[in-house]
């Protein structure tokens, strides 16, 4: 329960932060609202399908990643403009860090899913569905930001935060990869020890 108080408190207080004054309305809503459809998400499975505390703390990450992304649009976040500036870089990478995360934590979620409903074991192949299945994530994300791109025209360039880079869609769908093995290669065996204290083997 308190580990629950302090996951609402963060998640409300940076989604109130993000959402006063952001730097563009539409993209504020385009970036945020997956981090505010997981809320509904998460409290309707809490008793049907709970999930392990290492999965809560990951989808509470990549939330706060989404709304700090809404609020500057991805392409203007300060910190990411310094270490771009240290780094002799004209681009503002928060974007990378973003599709890194949709890699990574999207593959815990699936690997979690696949294990508990016993779609695979642990091992080679369930690693590389859960890869297979981050990249296509990925590859659909990138569909959407065309859709989007294509009904709004000039509205979308903050959400595309494609910066001019030619290669953006395919480095985004690399990072979506390297973070889904990442997440596979740091996490699958304290992942399940704590599908084990679920009663899951």
């Amino acid at each position: 329960m308190k580990n629950t108080i302090i996951w609402l408190v963060i998640y409300f207080a940076v989604l109130i932060w993000s959402a006063i004054a952001p730097k563009d309305d539409f993209t504020w809503w385009l970036e945020a609202l997956p981090g505010m459809l997981a809320l509904p998400i998460l409290f309707f499975t809490r008793k049907r399908f709970p999930l392990t505390p290492l999965l809560y703390g990951l989808i509470l990450v990549h939330c706060l990643i989404l709304f700090v992304g809404a609020h500057y649009t991805y392409a203007e976040v300060p910190l990411f403009d310094t270490l771009a500036q240290w780094m002799g870089s004209e681009r503002n990478n928060y974007d990378k860090l973003g599709h890194l995360a949709q890699g990574f934590i999207p593959a815990m979620i699936a690997r979690e899913i696949l294990l508990r409903n016993q779609a695979v074991k642990p091992g080679a192949w369930c690693a590389f569905l859960v890869s297979c299945f981050a990249l296509a994530l990925s590859a659909f994300y990138e569909l959407i930001e065309w859709w989007v791109a294509v009904a709004t025209g000039t509205g979308a360039e903050a959400f595309l935060g494609t910066q001019g880079y030619v290669w953006d869609t395919q480095s985004d769908m690399l990072m979506a990869l390297v973070g889904a093995i990442a997440a596979l290669f740091f996490l699958s065996s304290f992942h399940d020890r704590q599908l084990r204290h679920l009663g899951i083997d």
